[in-house]
C-alpha cells in the first residue's frame, strides 16, 4: 500500500473577487484530500475576504484543514513565507489566486512522492496558460542557472527544503521562486510529473510585469546562481529583444 503525503497548499491574494472563487473550488473538489489548504490574504478591500469566509463549512463537512489570514503585507514572498511559517505539510505548494488545479492533480503528485526512493526537493509538472499546454523542461543545472526552465504554480516544494536554505527572500517581488531553488546550485533534486495539473491565469505580476521579470531574474542569477555579470546581462539583452520582436508580431496578427 503506497504511503499517503500530506501536503499543504497555499494561496496568497489580494482583491482577488473575480477569480478566488474558482482557485478555492478547484482545491475543495480535490480527489485526493489529505492537504491542508491556507490563505493568506493581503487585507483585501472587496469581496475577496468574503469569499473566502463562505467556504469554510465546505472544507468541514470533507474534513480538509482550511486556514486563512486576512492583513497587510510587503509583497507575494512575504506573504508566500506567512503560509510557510504556518505549514504542516510535508510538501509545499503555490497556487495563484487565478489558477486552478485540476480535479486530480494532487492524487497525481501523491501516486509520484509516495514512490521516491530518494529525498527529492521540487516535484513540478506541465500547466494550460491562455488554453496553450506549457511543458517543462527536464531540469538540469546547466540550462536552469541561465533562466526558469520549469513551471513553478502547483508544484510541490519539499518541506526539508525550506529548513535546509531558508524562505523567500522578501526583497525579491517576482522571482523570488527562481531564487530559492537557485540556493541549491547543482544539488537540486527534482522531479517532472509528465502531465498538465494546474490552469494558469494570465493576470499574475509576472506576466504584467515582463521586464521586471527579467530584472529580478537576472539579479537572482548573479547573486545565487554565481552567473558571471556579463553573461547574465547578454541573457537579459537577448531577453528583451525576442519580447520586443513577440510584441510586433502579435501587433501585425492582430
Amino acid at each position: 500500500m503506497k504511503n499517503k503525503s500530506f501536503f499543504t497548499i497555499i494561496t496568497v491574494c489580494f482583491n482577488s473577487e473575480k477569480t478566488i472563487n474558482e482557485t478555492i473550488q478547484s482545491v475543495l473538489n480535490q480527489s485526493y484530500t489529505n492537504f491542508e489548504y491556507i490563505l493568506v490574504d493581503g487585507k483585501s478591500t472587496d469581496k475577496t475576504v468574503e469569499i473566502i469566509k463562505s467556504f469554510e463549512n465546505q472544507f468541514i463537512e470533507k474534513e480538509i484543514s482550511y486556514k486563512w489570514i486576512s492583513e497587510k503585507d510587503t509583497g507575494i514572498y512575504n506573504a508566500f513565507n506567512k503560509g510557510v511559517e504556518q505549514s504542516k505539510g510535508d510538501w509545499i505548494s503555490f497556487l495563484g489566486s487565478d489558477d486552478v488545479y485540476l480535479k486530480n492533480s494532487i492524487e497525481i503528485y501523491n501516486n509520484k512522492i509516495s514512490n521516491f526512493k530518494d529525498e527529492v526537493d521540487f516535484v513540478y509538472s506541465n500547466i494550460t496558460l491562455n488554453n496553450k499546454k506549457v511543458v517543462s523542461k527536464k531540469w538540469k543545472w546547466k540550462q536552469f542557472r541561465r533562466k526558469m526552465t520549469i513551471v513553478h504554480v502547483g508544484g510541490f516544494h519539499n518541506k526539508n527544503y525550506f529548513k535546509k536554505h531558508g524562505f523567500f527572500n522578501e526583497s525579491y517581488k517576482i522571482a523570488g521562486d527562481y531564487e530559492l531553488l537557485l540556493r541549491a546550485k547543482q544539488e537540486l533534486k527534482t522531479h517532472k510529473v509528465d502531465e498538465v495539473t494546474v490552469i494558469m491565469g494570465d493576470g499574475g505580476i509576472s506576466n504584467s510585469q515582463i521586464k521586471n521579470v527579467y530584472l529580478e531574474t537576472t539579479r537572482a542569477k548573479i547573486e545565487t546562481g554565481k552567473v558571471g555579470s556579463l553573461l547574465s546581462k547578454f541573457d537579459y539583452f537577448i531577453w528583451i529583444q525576442k519580447y520586443r520582436i513577440k510584441k510586433m508580431i502579435y501587433a501585425l496578427v492582430r
